[in-house]
């Protein structure tokens, strides 16, 4: 049931025929919270309330209201300090959350609201902290300035704290951690931005095509574990302007194909996502990325969220890329890219600060011995 209202390619009378079937109501709200799909649940449901029992269908529609509101409550805090910051001469880009929403569904309903998330250059990053600490918001993890700077070159966010709860805000400014040695151009990304509006005030967001990069890379380095991750690629499949020779062209240059191809099959696969004729011309097929899709999509509908500090997650995403060069240079910057648990663990003077990447090394060891 919960494949079929995600898809667009299940129409009306396919789920009136699933919903004839016997349902454990509670489950599949449970499944549709866990994999963030409840708001589009709620909407191809909702047209056919007259066949769902009338609590089950009261407690549906609340939880979208709810999302609803803490969407409209998220949108308010995003202007606010994407106002801040752009009144200062910092450049942001909204980034997933209700931007998303906008731009892949049209609807901040849409999609599940979470947290704030923007988009900037590293260098601006003492500012921008400064500048959303006048609003309340402080670092969830606090760094001294030397390891701030470190980790500003090996990291790729920080988490702020608001008066509204943990974890509410995330600026990033890189698109994953170093070690996962996928260098996306982050100039490029700002200079090919455009101009979406949330909750009626005009913001700049990555394009579709980096966007879909970028949501493929994030899917990807959580294994594609849920259904929400598949929606927004779909949705953006779906668009019929997305220039999938520049996907293809920067998807080469990252050497990062095989994960498109993944993310693409999974979403044909699970959602019935049609891949246009565009994507599978610009994208080369791939054996292995078949063979992958194929792999993954039971640990999808199982609900088997892959431990990210393990040995077979290491493995599998070594086996996600393309060549053997890539593959070691994973392999040298997550054994030798020392972070804020290094730092944590031991305190060492400046003077000694590359035996950082012992305690790397020697902390890495450890959580893979322990799985």
């Amino acid at each position: 049931m919960l494949r079929a209202a995600c898809s667009d390619a299940a129409s009306q009378q396919d789920l009136v025929l699933l919903l004839q079937k016997p349902i454990h109501w509670r489950a599949l709200f449970d499944l549709a919270d866990y994999h963030g799909v409840q708001p589009l649940l709620y909407q191809r449901l909702s047209s056919m309330a007259e066949l769902i029992p009338a609590d089950e269908m009261c407690a549906l529609q609340q939880s979208y209201q709810t999302n609803l509101h803490k969407a409209m409550l998220l949108s308010l805090e995003l202007i606010r300090i994407h106002d801040l910051l752009c009144g200062r001469g910092l450049k942001v880009l909204a980034y997933k959350g209700v931007a998303l929403a906008q731009t892949a569904y049209g609807d901040i309903a849409l999609r599940h609201a979470g947290d704030i998330d923007l988009l900037i250059h590293a260098s601006d990053f003492p500012r921008i902290r400064d500048a959303v600490q006048e609003l309340g918001y402080t670092p969830h993890t606090r760094l001294p300035e030397s390891q701030e700077r470190a980790y500003l070159k090996s990291g790729y966010e920080c988490v702020f704290d608001g008066t509204a709860g943990p974890n509410l805000l995330e600026v990033q400014w890189a698109i994953q951690p170093r070690f996962y040695a996928v260098d996306f151009d982050m100039d490029g990304l700002f200079r090919r931005s455009v101009t979406v509006p949330v909750a009626g005030r005009p913001m700049q967001t990555p394009c579709a095509e980096d966007l879909f990069i970028v949501l493929s890379l994030h899917a990807a380095k959580h294994v594609w574990g849920r259904l929400i991750w598949l929606c927004d690629l779909a949705r953006l499949m779906k668009l019929p302007k997305l220039n999938w020779s520049l996907i293809a062209e920067q998807a080469k240059q990252l050497r990062i194909v095989r994960i498109l191809r993944v993310g693409t099959l999974l979403a044909n696969r699970i959602l019935g996502a049609p891949i246009p004729a565009a994507a599978e011309a610009s994208l080369p097929q791939d054996a292995a990325a078949q063979a992958f899709a194929e792999e993954i999509e039971p640990s999808i509908t199982r609900e088997t969220l892959f431990n990210v500090e393990s040995f077979e997650y290491f493995r599998l995403m070594l086996r996600l890329r393309e060549s053997n060069a890539d593959r070691l240079c994973f392999l040298a910057r997550l054994i030798l890219t020392p972070g804020p648990g290094e730092w944590e663990a031991i305190q060492l003077p400046a003077l000694l600060s590359p035996l950082y990447r012992l305690v790397r090394l020697s902390r890495l060891t450890a959580r893979l011995l322990r799985t």
